[in-house]
């Protein structure tokens, strides 16, 4: 970590991070040239952005999932064998969701989606690179979807191991060092008062929505009003996800 003396990484960090690397986006295959702007991005022949909902739309349509996933009360849409052959022509997700790889955050879940409604990327901690940009931006200027949404959530476990990581002064093993230096900004910037993972968590959500609001793709987008960028915080105990930024 630069300058930093190198000394072990804990057995016990290393453990939290173990599971830590860049879980891939599934797009849909390009097309030869002289397909129409659907067809290349992988679009349902009869999909365009009018069947798609607005931003502010499109976040209410995850609110009221997320109140059915907490409620206990979820409808489980668009996941028969007809949706399955429906999507198997096309795709028109209306939102992408960059969060954490934790199996215990799944966005399809949570949200009460199913098969063709989100573009999903997800990384320890929401770290971003090139690959994770690459994806969101594929889905807000190939695909056109609506609303972007950066998840963090509760007990992060990358977020506590590079906190730990940080205070002794520790290099985690190889690429998941990466992990810390994507938190480090956050950490440095969060409050150190009451819970600090969670202060931590929040601050690096808030932080990567500016991120992507400053990329030019996105930012042209913003302008236009054809996406939201959004961040938000799930708590693993009760299931809620709180609209942070």
């Amino acid at each position: 970590m630069g300058s930093l003396e190198q000394r072990p990484f804990s057995r016990r960090a290393a453990l939290r991070l173990a599971g830590a690397a860049v879980a891939g986006l599934s797009i849909a295959r390009w097309t030869p040239a002289g397909a129409t702007s659907d067809q290349h991005a992988g679009l349902a022949p009869d999909a365009t952005q009018a069947d798609r909902p607005a931003p502010d739309e499109a976040l209410t349509l995850l609110v009221e999932g997320n109140r059915r996933w907490v409620a206990g009360t979820t409808t489980q849409p668009n996941r028969s064998t007809e949706r399955r052959a429906e999507v198997a022509l096309g795709q028109a997700p209306w939102v992408v969701v960059f969060s954490c790889i934790d199996s215990r955050v799944p966005p399809e879940l949570i949200f009460d989606c199913g098969l063709g409604d989100m573009f999903v990327v997800r990384t320890a901690a929401h770290v971003i690179d090139n690959a994770a940009l690459g994806s969101i931006e594929y889905g807000v200027e190939e695909v056109h979807v609506p609303l972007v949404v950066v998840l963090g959530h509760e007990r992060c476990g990358a977020v506590i191991a590079s906190l730990e990581a940080i205070e002794n002064n520790a290099t985690a093993p190889g690429h998941i060092n990466a992990l810390v230096e994507g938190i480090r900004p956050a950490i440095a910037a969060a409050s150190p008062d009451g819970d600090v993972t969670d202060n931590v968590v929040r601050e690096h959500t808030t932080l990567t929505v500016d991120a992507l609001k400053a990329e030019p793709l996105i930012a042209e987008a913003i302008s236009h009003g054809a996406v939201k960028v959004v961040g938000a915080r799930y708590d693993l105990d009760t299931g809620v996800v709180d609209w942070i930024a």
